[in-house]
């Protein structure tokens, strides 16, 4: 996963979720800049920021060593479905 698959995730949830970058910047104590940066994939956002980003529309976030790759594909053959 990369910053913009990310950027696309955190923008798609918050839409989902009928809420602004200001009311979700607001939610979570980040500025909008912040929010827009992740949002468009900028490579280089602070990554405990994103993950609370992550954590407070919903997610949980989870480190899944490469040697496990049959779930890796399991989670990415099924992550569209949701």
């Amino acid at each position: 996963m990369n910053t913009k698959t990310i950027g696309k995730l955190v923008r798609k949830s918050r839409k989902e979720q009928g809420l602004t970058q200001a009311e979700v910047a607001g939610y979570l104590n980040i500025g909008i800049r912040f929010l827009s940066d992740l949002e468009n994939g900028k490579p280089t956002v602070q990554m405990e920021k994103a993950l609370n980003v992550l954590k407070g529309l919903g997610y949980e976030v989870f480190a899944i060593p490469k040697a496990n790759h049959r779930l890796i594909r399991y989670i990415e053959d099924h992550q569209s479905e949701k």
